[in-house]
């Protein structure tokens, strides 16, 4: 019985979670009618457990229709690998894009053997793979200054975003 009235408290709080979708700018205060609250701090659990729900009960079914290769996903950026002579990546699109009328997949498709998947480019070269760091055309390489009165975590965040980078991408 604890179980059952445990999970229908989740729901309940849940759903007042995700109903409560207002936000404040500039001293207005407005009431999102559809989606989740953009900045919320329950947003990102919320979405991220409805592409766990989705991923389990249907995208892993089309990607073994399609017989998909890998499938990695980092919050809302995807790498899908298959081969071409299998699947067609544009039905497969259609596919993703017919799950929820609420959902828009796109797709960046492989340019001269290579693709770029959050901060790392992908280079295929015949039966081998490379990475090298990849920075968006509107990365602006700006850390706070030291001088700055933002607080000292905020600065060394950076820093240390840096280092452990640096750390991972042994190249």
């Amino acid at each position: 019985m604890a179980k059952q009235h445990r999970k229908q408290s989740i729901i309940k709080l849940s759903k007042t979670l995700i109903d409560q979708n207002y936000f404040q700018i500039l001293d207005e205060t407005y009431v999102q009618t559809e989606g989740l609250a953009m900045g919320a701090p329950t947003s990102s659990i919320f979405s991220e457990l409805y592409l766990q729900f989705l991923e389990n009960s249907t995208i892993y079914n089309i990607l073994l229709n399609y017989h998909i290769k890998g499938y990695f996903r980092y919050v809302d950026d995807i790498l899908i690998v298959y081969d071409e002579e299998k699947t067609n990546i544009d039905t497969l699109l259609d596919c993703f894009n017919n799950i929820s009328p609420k959902l828009k997949f796109t797709i960046e498709k492989e340019m001269e053997h290579k693709i770029n998947f959050l901060d790392i480019t992908i280079n295929r070269e015949s039966n081998k793979m490379s990475i090298d760091i990849y920075r968006k055309p509107t990365y602006t390489d700006v850390i706070i200054p030291n001088v700055s009165r933002h607080p000292r975590e905020h600065k060394m965040a950076a820093i240390h975003y840096l280092y452990n980078r640096g750390n991972t991408y042994q190249l």
